[in-house]
């Protein structure tokens, strides 16, 4: 119900007043506390993983959205890695960015302060739950979080989690909640808490993103869906390529950062198009192709402008035959998310064109796309990834969840 979110959000709001005053070492114990809680609890986060899944799969749920909500030992051994790291990491709070000192003897001091209280919207993904929540508490937030009905159990129980051990350590409980509510209503009524809410960032996929966009009145950190994009140039090797795309689309595809589209180089397909077309069919991927591709590869689907511009999430991929390095930069502007995009060349000169045309968060040269993330980054968590180029972009670590703050001391002066 609404009244959960404007309830919760007046917590918030209260706790995030207390955020402001705990120092970096308290903060750092409260995230050693909640990794080491994250490891006695994990059986019953995993059992509540389960119930999870087993609706999810009840429901007819893809097998990529099922990825994106399974936890295991491992993957929250990986959470726990992950706050262990951030603990480690410098807290950007209170960081002086400039220092003027008037005529007049005013000094002027300008530092990094919390941003107050986050709003987060995602899909299915809990360990945002830990991503988030560990963050916020670093940079002395607090944060609100809402996740989707899929992983309702899990989110539950990792901020229960969460809140046994801010007990342990006299935090307030009120600086991580959770709205359990999934409902529509509290997802609108997240959009316009501007009483509490200072940023609501949603992490999902495309629709859940342009209706936040839309229709919140909270100003939004937009992060974005990706479809991203590898352009395999005349003069790429083909072991590389192979390793990279590899990479890229098979080991995780459900997540933003791995590769969906294809954009070859005519000549690459020419010397290396049978053997770089079974290598793609030994990969079990679907392939949607223009004339080209369809003409060498029997398996290939002709490719609509639909899926050029999709993310599919799954072992599919988009494949478009481009003459020049201009053509490829010409097709990626127009289907891009601006997430990630990726060359690989052994033409020094096409590779610095292509980095600096191309308009996305990250661009690679002879490198995997899903190396775009805060943990790969040396951020620890990360809270998303940012499309946008306003206060942030790219995975977003601890500094995009601060704001600044002028410090002004004086001794009697006033302004003639």
């Amino acid at each position: 119900m609404a009244n959960e979110v404007i309830e919760k959000g007046r917590r918030a709001k209260k706790a995030s007043i207390l955020m402001n005053m705990k120092t970096t070492d308290e903060k750092n114990k409260a995230l050693a506390a909640i990794s080491r809680q994250l490891q006695m609890d994990a059986e019953n986060i995993i059992k509540a993983n389960r119930l999870d899944l087993q609706q999810g799969a009840d429901i007819g749920l893809s097998t990529a959205v099922l990825d994106r909500i399974m936890l295991n030992e491992t993957r929250i051994q990986t959470m726990c890695e992950a706050i262990q790291l951030l603990a480690r990491l410098p807290d950007p709070v209170g960081e002086t960015l400039e220092n003027i000192e008037k005529e007049n003897g005013l000094q002027i001091v300008k530092k990094r302060v919390p941003l107050g209280v986050i709003g987060m919207i995602y899909e299915a993904r809990p360990n945002v739950t830990i991503d988030a929540a560990t963050l916020a508490l670093k940079t002395g937030n607090a944060i609100l979080l809402r996740g989707s009905s899929s992983a309702k159990h899990s989110n539950i129980a990792l901020v229960a989690s969460i809140h046994t051990a801010l007990a342990q350590v006299n935090f307030p409980l009120d600086a991580v909640l959770l709205i359990e509510d999934t409902s529509r209503e509290t997802a609108k009524s997240l959009f316009h808490l501007n009483e509490f809410l200072d940023v609501l960032i949603p992490r999902g996929g495309k629709d859940l993103i342009d209706t936040v966009v839309r229709e919140a009145s909270v100003p939004v950190l937009e992060t974005g869906a990706g479809n991203c994009h590898i352009f395999i140039d005349d003069t790429a090797p083909f072991k590389i390529v192979c390793d990279i795309i590899q990479n890229a689309k098979t080991q995780r595809p459900s997540v933003c950062n791995a590769v969906e589209s294809l954009v070859v180089h005519r000549q690459f397909l020419q010397q290396y198009g049978s053997e770089f077309f079974a290598f793609l069919r030994e990969l079990s991927i679907t392939i949607y192709g223009d004339e080209v591709v369809c003409e060498l590869c029997e398996q290939a689907i002709p490719a609509s402008e639909t899926h050029y511009a999709e993310e599919f999430l799954a072992l599919s991929l988009s494949i478009k035959t481009v003459d020049s390095v201009t053509q490829a930069i010409e097709h990626i502007q127009k289907y891009s998310t601006k997430h990630s995009e990726a060359i690989i060349t052994m033409t020094q000169a096409h590779a610095d064109l292509f980095l600096t045309m191309v308009d996305a968060a990250a661009v690679y040269h002879n490198a995997s796309t899903r190396f775009t993330d805060g943990f790969e980054f040396g951020y620890g968590a990360e809270v998303g990834i940012s499309t946008q180029k306003l206060h942030a972009r790219g995975p977003m670590g601890l500094p995009a969840l601060t704001s600044t703050k002028y410090y002004i001391y004086g001794n009697g002066q006033i302004r003639s």
